[in-house]
C-alpha cells in the first residue's frame, strides 16, 4: 500500500514518492509498464474509459503506469498537486505553455533562457500571434512596464541559462498574479532538492529531465508539475494532441535515477564550490574577466544574488560559467585544450560537461538577443560533474596553463 509522504523528507520521496502498482510477484522495483495499449475486459469497459467515466489506462500517449509514477513523485518532490511527463525538457516548455495561449496573447520571459526555449517564444510563437517580451527580470520595474492587458503567462529560469543570473520567484509573482498571469519556472538547473519554486509563487514548475532528475546522459525527457487542473488541461489537449509524451521505458529510467538524487547532487554541489574556488585563483591572472556562479561577490547585482540564494535556495548548484578576457578565440581554444572534461552540450550528468554557449546552446539568439541577455562571445558554461574535485581541476589548470603557453609563444613570435 503505498503511504502519504507528507512527513516524509525529500530525500525519501525521492526513493519512495509516487504510488506505483503492486507486482504480484512481490518485486522491490516496480515493474515496467512497457506497452503501447491496454487490453479492455469489455467494449463497455472501453467505452466507459473512453468517456472517463471509469478510471484506468487505455493507450499509453493517454497513461501509462510508469510514467504516472514518475509524475506522482516529481509533483511530491516539488510540492504541487501533479504532474505531466513529456518526451523532452522542450516538449514539456511547449505543451506547458501552448495549453493556456490563442492569437492575440502576450507572454512576458525572462531574457536570459535556454536557446531553444526563446526559438520557441521568439520564432514559433509570433507564427501563431503570441507576442512575448523578454525583460531582465532581475529588474522589477522593468520587468512591471512589460505587463499588458492581455498577458497570460510569465517563464522565467533561475539561475538563468546559461551564466546563472538569479530571478526573485516571490516578487515576480506577485506581479505576475496582479496582472492574472501564470507563473511558470524552468527549474532544472536546481532540481526540487535545491529550489522549490512553487513555495514562491509559481503556479507551473518545468524540468528537463534529461538532466541532473535522470542523470546518466541516456535520456531526453521532460516534466511539468502544478495544480491538478491545469496539468488536467496540458495533459489532455496540447501534449495529447501534439503528441510530445514519455516513454515508458524512459521514465522508469529517471525512476531509477532518481533515488540517488540527493546523494549526487550533493556531490555535484561539493565539487562545484572547488572548481569555483579554483577559478577564483585563475581571475588574478587576467585570463578570466568575470566568473558567473550564485553566491560569487562581485557588484551590488551579485550581493543582492547573494541575498536570493539564502531565501529561496537551499545551494548555488552545480553550474559555473565564466567569461574568458580574450573572448571568443581564447574561449574555444580552452575549451578544446581539455581532456577528461568532455566537450558536450547538456549538463547534470555524473560526466563533468563544458560548452561555448553563444555558438552550441545559444546560437537561436540573434546576437542582438544575446548582447542584450548578457551572453558575450567569451562565455564557457561547465556542468560539473561526479569526478573527483581534484581531478577536474587538473584537467582545468592544464587548460589554462596550455591556453597561456600558447598566448605567450605567439607574443614572442610576433616580437
Amino acid at each position: 500500500m503505498h503511504k502519504p509522504t507528507a512527513g516524509w523528507h525529500a530525500d525519501t520521496i525521492a526513493i519512495h514518492g509516487g504510488e506505483a502498482p503492486q507486482d504480484p510477484h512481490g518485486a522491490l522495483v516496480a515493474p515496467l509498464y512497457q506497452t503501447s495499449t491496454f487490453v479492455f475486459d469489455s467494449t463497455h469497459q472501453g467505452g466507459q474509459r473512453f468517456a472517463g467515466e471509469e478510471a484506468g489506462y487505455i493507450y499509453s500517449r493517454l497513461g501509462n503506469p510508469t510514467v504516472n509514477q514518475l509524475e506522482q513523485r516529481i509533483a511530491e518532490l516539488e510540492g504541487m498537486q501533479a504532474g505531466a511527463a513529456a518526451a523532452t525538457g522542450m516538449g514539456a516548455v511547449a505543451a506547458t505553455m501552448m495549453a493556456f495561449l490563442q492569437q492575440g496573447d502576450h507572454v512576458v520571459a525572462s531574457d536570459a533562457i535556454y536557446g531553444c526555449s526563446f526559438a520557441l517564444f521568439d520564432h514559433l510563437f509570433r507564427r501563431f500571434g503570441v507576442e512575448v517580451s523578454f525583460v531582465d527580470m532581475s529588474d522589477l520595474e522593468q520587468t512591471k512596464a512589460a505587463f499588458r492587458d492581455n498577458t497570460q503567462l510569465v517563464f522565467l529560469e533561475t539561475p538563468a541559462n546559461p551564466h546563472l543570473k538569479l530571478v526573485d520567484i516571490a516578487a515576480v509573482s506577485k506581479l505576475a498574479h496582479h496582472h492574472k498571469a501564470r507563473l511558470v519556472v524552468d527549474n532544472t538547473f536546481m532540481t526540487p532538492l535545491l529550489q522549490r519554486p512553487g513555495e514562491f509563487g509559481a503556479d507551473l514548475v518545468v524540468h528537463s529531465a534529461t538532466k541532473y532528475l535522470n542523470g546518466h546522459g541516456d535520456v531526453v525527457a521532460g516534466l511539468v508539475t502544478g495544480r491538478s487542473e491545469d496539468i488536467e488541461l496540458i495533459k489532455f489537449t496540447t501534449l495529447k494532441d501534439m503528441g510530445a509524451t514519455m516513454s515508458p521505458h524512459d521514465a522508469w529510467l529517471i525512476l531509477r535515477g532518481l533515488k540517488t538524487l540527493p546523494v549526487r547532487m550533493q556531490r555535484h554541489c561539493e565539487n562545484a564550490l572547488a572548481v569555483v574556488a579554483f577559478l577564483q585563483e585563475m581571475q588574478p591572472a587576467g585570463m578570466i574577466s568575470r566568473l558567473y556562479f550564485p553566491g560569487v561577490n562581485q557588484d551590488e547585482q551579485s550581493s543582492h544574488e547573494s541575498d536570493l540564494l539564502q531565501t529561496q535556495m537551499k545551494a548555488a548548484g552545480a553550474v559555473i560559467a565564466f567569461d574568458m578576457s580574450d573572448g571568443f578565440r581564447a574561449a574555444t581554444r580552452l575549451l578544446d585544450q581539455l581532456s577528461m572534461i568532455k566537450l558536450a552540450v547538456s549538463l547534470g550528468d555524473a560526466e563533468s560537461l563544458i560548452q561555448h554557449p553563444a555558438s552550441m546552446t545559444h546560437s537561436p539568439l540573434t546576437p542582438e538577443a544575446r548582447a542584450a541577455a548578457g551572453i558575450g562571445d567569451g562565455l564557457v558554461r561547465l556542468s560539473v560533474g561526479l569526478e573527483h574535485a581534484d581531478d577536474i581541476i587538473t584537467d582545468l589548470r592544464q587548460a589554462f596553463t596550455s591556453l597561456k603557453k600558447g598566448a605567450e609563444n605567439t607574443a614572442l613570435n610576433t616580437d
